[in-house]
């Protein structure tokens, strides 16, 4: 009774219903720009791929298979700047948000141990933390916290950040991460810095569209050394395969053997016929290139009309949605999450993303592109 009736938040989306049912009234009917879900088809290449693996009447690894981690090896290499990492240090997880949930817990955090994470940042890094009965600590300056306290023993950073797309460069990263090292050597209690990545394909604004979003692996940021660092990242959104739970993590080999030996113990194991997609999807980057296409156009689309109607479109460097606020005096977010129902648009109040996201609203990418050409053409008529 006890931890899931008191000590996690409601489910935000939950609170939505009442806002939906007001923008499902329009005339016109109602526009989704709440949840960032893919809807756009599967690849045929990947389809075909489960399709091909689908005889699989054996338990599947839960490391994954040898291809699925070489694959990752390849493209964290060919994408992501990060050469050379160990294919003994890349897991396959069911989606990335259960990984999110329960690291803390896979830590072996508990009470006294305090999570550090974005304050402005997916809701699912505080659950984690508050699951393994730590401390979620919201943190805009991870590195400066971790000078000051001797509890932390977790840093989430998030690039490109969901909600707002922003990106950290090199030299931020570098600073969290030497921050974390300095950290545990002045308490004796190693501190991990997660970085989740599942945007990192979908860069808009430059230098990140050009040179690629860092990562915490990349050794500009390690300094070849990637002890105590992990990376977790998700095919949901570059790939449309949200429906296959279709993730992994990746770095530091002691941390990941770790992680291997829980899991192992607790079945949680990808199935074979993704694992095999999986490995494709990862090796072909036409497909990536295309739906990345998709989302320019839709963004594009989406913020003329958003600024037609007088909104102001603040940070979005990178990722699948604008992180949107009334141009004037700060508006709370659930008035401006009204406002733009009665356009019979449904969008994501901030206050889903932490306190200090009161004013904003995250507009998602993830509309067919007539349902984003409709809700242009509504926002430009507003």
């Amino acid at each position: 009774m006890g931890l899931l009736t008191g000590a996690l938040p409601d489910f935000p989306w939950d609170s939505l219903a009442p806002v939906a049912a007001r923008a499902r009234a329009h005339p016109g009917g109602l526009v989704d720009l709440s949840v960032g879900t893919p809807v756009d088809p599967t690849p045929q290449v990947v389809r075909a791929a489960l399709a091909a693996a689908a005889d699989a009447p054996g338990y599947p690894t839960t490391h994954g298979t040898p291809a699925l981690r070489e694959a990752v090896v390849a493209w964290f290499a060919r994408r992501r700047g990060v050469p050379g990492l160990d294919p003994a240090a890349v897991l396959p997880t069911l989606g990335s948000k259960e990984l999110v949930a329960f690291l803390p817990s896979l830590l072996g955090l508990g009470a006294g141990d305090a999570v550090l994470h974005p304050a402005t940042g997916y809701p699912t890094y505080d659950v984690g933390a508050r699951l393994a009965g730590a401390t979620p600590v919201p943190a805009d300056d991870p590195a400066r916290l971790l000078a000051q306290r001797d509890d932390v023993r977790l840093v989430w950073l998030n690039s490109p950040g969901n909600p707002d797309g922003t990106v950290l460069g090199v030299d931020r990263l570098r600073g969290v991460v030497a921050a974390a090292r300095a950290a545990g050597a002045r308490t004796g209690r190693p501190v991990v810095v997660a970085s989740d990545e599942c945007y990192a394909e979908l860069a808009w604004d430059e230098p990140w569209a050009t040179e690629g979003v860092p990562s915490v692996l990349d050794p500009r940021v390690t300094g070849g050394d990637p002890t105590g660092l992990l990376a977790v990242y998700s095919l949901s959104k570059q790939s449309n395969l949200a429906g296959y739970r279709a993730a992994f993590v990746a770095g530091d080999p002691a941390l990941v053997a770790g992680l291997l030996e829980t899991r192992k113990h607790a079945g949680m194991i990808v199935p074979a016929p993704v694992q095999a997609a999986m490995t494709v999807a990862l090796g072909d980057d036409a497909h990536v290139a295309e739906q990345r296409e998709r989302y320019r156009r839709r963004r594009a689309a989406l913020r003329a009309g958003l600024e037609d109607a007088g909104y102001v479109v603040d940070g979005s460097q990178a990722g699948l949605y604008l992180w949107v606020r009334p141009d004037g005096p700060v508006q709370d977010a659930w008035t401006t999450v009204h406002d733009l129902a009665g356009l019979g648009l449904l969008v994501a109040p901030g206050a889903f993303y932490g306190a200090a996201a009161a004013g904003h609203v995250r507009v998602a990418l993830t509309a067919s592109d007539e349902h984003v050409a409709e809700a242009a053409a509504r926002l430009s008529g507003a």
